[in-house]
C-alpha cells in the first residue's frame, strides 16, 4: 500500500522507452539525457588518480571536500557576481537530482506551494510531492516560434502559501531560455511574496544563438533569497560522475547540509576531486560542446522544417507538438519507436497544460550525420494514421 505521498506520483517514461528501444543500432537515442561528448580530459585523468588515493575512500567530510567545495563557489560567485563563502555556503551532493531533494526537504513545510513552469522536468515537480509541497504551474505559450513565459498566468498561481519558486533555465524538456524582462518580472515577485529562488542551474550555460546568459542571485533582492543547484552531469558531460552542490544564502545551507547528511550521508568520494578539477580547468570544453549541439539542434529543426516542432533555445532537448498531428504522446511515442526507430520520451505529467500533446526530442547523444534523415523517418511513423 502506497503512502499519501506517492499515491499520485506516475512511473519515469524515459526508462520505459529505452527499454523499448533495447540494443538496436538503428534507433536513433533520443529519449535520454546523455551525450557522446567527452568529459575534459583533465577529469578524467583525476578519476583514474583518485581510485589509489586513500583519502577519495571515505565517508568524510559528510558535507563535501574542501577542494570542491571552493571551486563550486567559485565557480557560482564568477557566474551571479555574488561573494560565496564556500565553508558556509556550499555542500556537494550525489548529483543535482539530490541537492534539489535536499533542498526542498530543508526549506518546505507540509502544504506549501512551490511555483514551476509548465512544462519542466517531471523530477522537478515530483519531488517537490515528494518533499510534501504543492506544484504550481506557470506555463509556457508559444509567441512567433518561441516558448515564452506567460506572466500573467504567473502571478495568478502566487499567493500566500507560495514557499519557493523553483526554476530551471534554460528548461527541460522544451529549451525554453527565460528573457531579461521574464526574469525581472519572476524576481520582483520572489521579493514581494517573500519567496525563495530555488534555481536549477544544470544547464545554464547551455545557450543557443548567442543568447545572453544571467543568473538570478543577480538580480536586485535575490542574492539572499538565491539557492542555486548545480552539476557537472550536463555542462561538463560528467553524468556518471554523480556529483553536484548547493550553494546559497548562510541562513539556509546548515539545514540543507543536515538533510544531505541523513539523506545520502556524503557525495561520491571517488569522483569529488575530478569535478573540482573539472571546475578549475582552463578550458572546460563547455563552448565547443554548445557549437556542437546547437550543429546538431539544428539538423533537426531543419529536417522537420513544416512540422509543429519548437525549436530549442538552450539545453539538449525540444518538444514536437504531436497533438497536432492527432496523437497523443505514448501512441506518438510507440509510433515514433516502431515505425521509425527513433526512441523519444512521452511528456504526460511532465506538466498540465503542456504535458500529453508532445514528445521530447534528446538532440546530445547523436552525432550529426545520424541525425540527417529523422524527417523522412517522423513522417514515416506519425504522417499516417
Amino acid at each position: 500500500m502506497s503512502t499519501d505521498r506517492l499515491k499520485n506520483l506516475p512511473g519515469f517514461s524515459i526508462d520505459w522507452v529505452a527499454a523499448a528501444a533495447g540494443d538496436d543500432p538503428d534507433v536513433l537515442r533520443l529519449e535520454n539525457l546523455d551525450t557522446d561528448l567527452r568529459p575534459p580530459q583533465a577529469a578524467i585523468e583525476a578519476t583514474h588518480a583518485a581510485i589509489e588515493a586513500d583519502d577519495a575512500n571515505s565517508y568524510l567530510p559528510f558535507i563535501g571536500q574542501d577542494v570542491l567545495r571552493a571551486a563550486a563557489a567559485a565557480h557560482v560567485s564568477r557566474l551571479s557576481g555574488v561573494d560565496y563563502n564556500p565553508q558556509q555556503q556550499c555542500v556537494i551532493t550525489a548529483g543535482g537530482t539530490e541537492g534539489m531533494l535536499n533542498a526542498l526537504l530543508a526549506t518546505l513545510n507540509e502544504g506549501d506551494e512551490v511555483v514551476l513552469t509548465d512544462p519542466t522536468y517531471a523530477g522537478m515537480i515530483n519531488r517537490v510531492r515528494l518533499a510534501g509541497g504543492i506544484p504550481r504551474l506557470a506555463p509556457f505559450v508559444l509567441r512567433d516560434g518561441q516558448w515564452r513565459l506567460d506572466l500573467n498566468r504567473l502571478v495568478d498561481v502566487v499567493n500566500n502559501r507560495t514557499r519557493v519558486f523553483f526554476i530551471m533555465n534554460p528548461s527541460i524538456p522544451s529549451g525554453a531560455v527565460l528573457s531579461h524582462p521574464e526574469w525581472d518580472f519572476i524576481a520582483k515577485l520572489c521579493v514581494n511574496h517573500d519567496c525563495l529562488m530555488l534555481y536549477n542551474a544544470a544547464m545554464e550555460r547551455i545557450l543557443y544563438d548567442d543568447r545572453p546568459y544571467l543568473h538570478p542571485a543577480s538580480l536586485p533582492g535575490m542574492a539572499e533569497r538565491t539557492i542555486t543547484v548545480g552539476s557537472v552531469s550536463k555542462e561538463y558531460r560528467m553524468i556518471g560522475w554523480r556529483v553536484g552542490w548547493i550553494v546559497g544564502p548562510e541562513a539556509i545551507m546548515a539545514d540543507i547540509g543536515l538533510v544531505g547528511i541523513y539523506n545520502v550521508v556524503t557525495p561520491v568520494g571517488l569522483t569529488q576531486g575530478a569535478a573540482a578539477t573539472a571546475l578549475q580547468a582552463k578550458d572546460d570544453g563547455v563552448a565547443a560542446a554548445v557549437i556542437e549541439w546547437q550543429r546538431r539542434r539544428d539538423v533537426i529543426v531543419e529536417e522537420l522544417v513544416g512540422l509543429p516542432l519548437v525549436p530549442a533555445a538552450g539545453g539538449w532537448s525540444m518538444l514536437l507538438d504531436v497533438g497536432a498531428m492527432g496523437h497523443d504522446s505514448f501512441t506518438a511515442s510507440g509510433r515514433l519507436l516502431k515505425r521509425g526507430k527513433i526512441a523519444a520520451t512521452p511528456m504526460r505529467d511532465w506538466g498540465a497544460i503542456n504535458s500529453d500533446q508532445f514528445v521530447r526530442l534528446v538532440f546530445s547523444n547523436e552525432p550529426v550525420e545520424r541525425l540527417r534523415g529523422i524527417g523522412a523517418r517522423v513522417q514515416i511513423a506519425l504522417g499516417e494514421r
